[in-house]
C-alpha cells in the first residue's frame, strides 16, 4: 500500500442467521425514507457523478455495496442479482460471490451528503437539504401530505392545510348539538339516532302527515303520543277514508281510457302503414334521384367531349388566320415586284419565276418553322415532366385566371403532362377555377386525365391506378386538402385513348371558394396542385 492514499474501510456482506434480518431487510431508522427496490428517486440540486450510481438500475445508490471487481450496487440490486444461478457482474460480466461483496461506507456518507430538493417540490416547497436530513424535513414540511390526525377520516393533504380540514371539512370533526349541547362527532350527530334520542330536540308530531299539528321537545312527545292516540286513529280514518274515494275515482277515470284504447291501436295500426308507404316513396325517389345523377354525369361528359372538340376547332382557326395573313403579305411583295418589273412578257416570266421560287422558300420556310415549334414543345415538356407519377402544378395569375373563368373566357385549365415512367402512361390535370356541373359558382372543380402517349400499345388497359388529388397549403400548418379515388374500369375515362385526352374525371366539389380564398392556399397570388398516381403495382412495358 503505498504512503498518502485514502483508504476505505470495506465491511464483509455476511449471511445474517435465521433469527436476525440481514441489512436488506432492517428498517432505516425513519420509516419510508428508503425506496422499495433500487436506488433514491430524489430530484437532486445538481447532477450525481457517475460514481454515484448503481450499475443495475442505474440511479443514485441506497445502502451501496461494493463488488471484487470494484463496481457499486444497491443493497436491493446486488440482492437480486445473487439469486440468479452463476451470478455475473452486468458491467464486466464477472463472476459475483456473496462473501466478497462489502458495504461502502465512503460511498454511503458521500451520497447522503449530496443536496436534494423537498420530496413535496410538487405541492410548492422550495427547501434544499442534504439526502441524510430529508426526514427531519418531512417531519415539519408545511408542503408534506399526511392523514387526517383524528386517524377516522381517509382524506390525506398538506400539513398546512390541516386546520381548514379540521375545522370545515373533515366529517369527524367535532360538533356541538344545539339541543342537548353535547359535543360528538359531526357524523354521529347527524344520524337520526341522535336526533330522535336528544331530549331536548325540538320534533314535530309523527302523525302531522294524518293532520296533528302538535311540535314539542322530545321528552313531550312521548306524552303526547300516550294522550292524543284516539285523536291520531280518527285522522287516520278519515284519511283512509279520503284515499278510498280517490282510489274509486282513479278507477273510473281508468276504465274510461281503457274505452279509448280499442281505438287509438287502430289509429297507431294506420300510422305504421302510412309510414311504411312513406319509406316505400322515399326509396323509389331515392332510385329516381340516383338515376338523374348518373344521367346528369353523361351529360357533363358528353359537354366536355364538345368542349374539346370546340378547343380543337378555335386552334384550326387560329392556324388559317395565320396562313391567310401570310397569303395577303405574299400577294402583296407579288403585285409590287409586277408593278416594279413592268408588263412586258419577259417580265412576267421572271416574276412568274421569282414568284414559283419564294413560294418553294416559303413552303419550306414553313415546314421548318413548324419542326421547330414541335421540338421546341416537346423540350418544354421534358424540362417540366415528371416521370414517377407526381405531378406539382404552379398555377400563377390566380385572380386574373378566376375572373376569366367567371366571365366564361376560359372555363378551365390543362397541366403540363405528366408520366408513371419514361414508358409509362401520359397524363394531366384539368381545374375549373370557377368551378363545373355542380360546383359551379361556388367551388373550385379538379380532374384527372388519361392523355394518349406513345408507348400505350404496351400498357395494361383500362388505366387502373389509384389517383390522389391534393390543393397544397401553403402554411406553416400544411393542412393540405386532398382526395383520392380508384378508377371505375367500366367508364371511358380510363380506357386507352383514342383522341389526344380522354374525358376527365375527378371532383366536381373539390374544395369551396371560400375555404381557398380565407386560408393560406393562396400566396402572391399562386396556387399549387398535386396530383399523385399510385405506381407501386405497375408492371414493366
Amino acid at each position: 500500500m503505498s504512503a498518502g492514499r485514502a483508504v476505505e474501510l470495506q465491511v464483509p456482506l455476511q449471511r445474517a442467521p435465521a433469527s436476525v434480518p440481514s441489512l436488506a431487510q432492517r428498517p432505516w431508522p425513519e420509516p419510508g425514507f428508503l425506496p422499495a427496490l433500487g436506488g433514491f428517486r430524489d430530484r437532486f440540486v445538481e447532477t450525481p457523478e457517475a460514481k454515484y450510481c448503481c450499475e443495475e438500475c442505474r440511479l443514485v445508490l441506497c445502502q451501496p455495496r461494493q463488488t471484487e471487481c470494484g463496481h457499486r450496487f444497491c443493497d436491493t440490486c446486488i440482492n437480486s442479482l445473487l439469486s440468479k444461478p452463476n451470478p455475473v457482474c452486468p458491467a464486466d460480466k464477472e463472476p459475483l460471490f456473496e462473501d466478497k461483496i462489502f458495504r461502502d461506507v465512503c460511498c454511503h456518507r458521500e451520497i447522503m451528503a449530496l443536496k436534494v430538493y423537498c420530496r413535496s417540490q410538487k405541492n410548492g416547497c422550495q427547501e434544499q437539504m442534504s439526502l441524510q436530513q430529508v426526514m427531519d424535513h418531512l417531519n415539519i414540511c408545511p408542503y408534506y401530505e399526511v392523514p387526517c390526525p383524528l386517524g377516522k377520516c381517509k382524506e390525506r393533504m398538506m400539513r398546512k392545510d390541516i386546520p381548514d380540514h379540521l375545522r370545515l371539512k373533515c366529517k369527524y370533526r367535532e360538533s356541538t348539538c344545539e339541543f342537548c349541547k353535547h359535543k360528538m362527532a359531526l357524523t354521529e350527530l347527524q344520524l337520526p339516532n341522535h336526533q330522535h334520542d336528544c331530549p331536548m330536540a325540538q320534533v314535530c308530531c309523527p302523525f302531522s302527515r294524518f293532520g296533528c299539528t302538535f311540535k314539542g321537545l322530545n321528552q313531550e312527545m312521548r306524552e303526547h303520543e300516550s294522550t292524543s292516540a284516539s285523536e291520531h286513529l280518527r285522522m287516520m280514518a278519515a284519511r283512509n277514508t279520503t284515499l278510498e274515494a280517490k282510489v274509486e275515482d282513479v278507477k273510473g277515470e281508468l276504465q274510461e281510457r281503457y274505452k279509448v284504447l280499442p281505438g287509438l291501436n287502430t289509429r297507431i295500426t294506420e300510422l305504421e302503414t302510412q309510414y311504411e308507404d312513406m319509406r316505400e316513396k322515399n326509396r323509389q325517389l331515392e332510385t329516381k334521384i340516383t338515376g338523374m345523377q348518373k344521367l346528369m354525369s353523361s351529360h357533363t361528359e358528353k359537354l366536355l367531349e364538345v368542349e374539346l372538340e370546340l378547343c380543337t376547332l378555335r386552334g384550326l382557326r387560329e392556324e388559317v388566320e395565320t396562313l391567310r395573313s401570310s397569303l395577303e403579305t405574299m400577294r402583296t411583295r407579288l403585285n409590287s415586284l409586277e408593278l416594279a418589273r413592268g408588263t412586258s412578257a419577259s417580265g412576267t416570266h421572271t416574276l412568274s419565276s421569282l414568284e414559283t421560287q419564294v413560294t418553294r422558300h416559303d413552303n419550306m420556310l414553313s415546314m421548318h418553322e413548324v419542326r421547330l415549334a414541335d421540338m421546341d414543345l416537346r423540350f418544354q415538356v421534358l424540362e417540366t415532366a415528371s416521370f414517377n407519377g407526381t405531378l406539382i402544378w404552379k398555377i400563377r395569375d390566380y385572380k386574373r385566371r378566376k375572373q376569366e373563368a367567371v366571365a366564361s373566357k376560359t372555363l378551365s385549365l390543362y397541366s403540363q403532362p405528366f408520366y408513371t415512367g419514361y414508358f409509362g402512361y401520359k397524363m394531366c390535370a384539368r381545374v375549373y377555377l370557377n368551378g363545373d356541373g355542380m360546383g359551379k359558382g361556388t367551388h373550385l372543380s379538379l380532374f384527372f386525365v388519361v392523355m394518349r402517349g406513345e408507348y400505350d400499345a404496351l400498357l395494361p388497359w383500362p388505366f387502373k391506378q389509384k389517383v390522389t388529388l391534393m390543393l397544397m397549403d401553403q402554411g406553416a400548418a400544411r393542412k393540405h386538402l386532398g382526395d383520392a379515388f380508384k378508377p371505375d374500369p367500366n367508364s371511358s375515362s380510363f380506357r386507352r385513348p383514342t383522341a389526344e385526352m380522354n374525358i376527365a374525371s375527378g371532383c366536381p366539389l373539390f374544395v369551396t371558394q371560400t375555404v381557398l380564398e380565407n386560408g393560406t392556399y393562396i400566396k402572391d397570388d399562386t396556387i399549387f396542385i398535386k396530383v399523385t398516381v399510385d405506381t407501386s403495382d405497375l408492371p414493366d412495358p
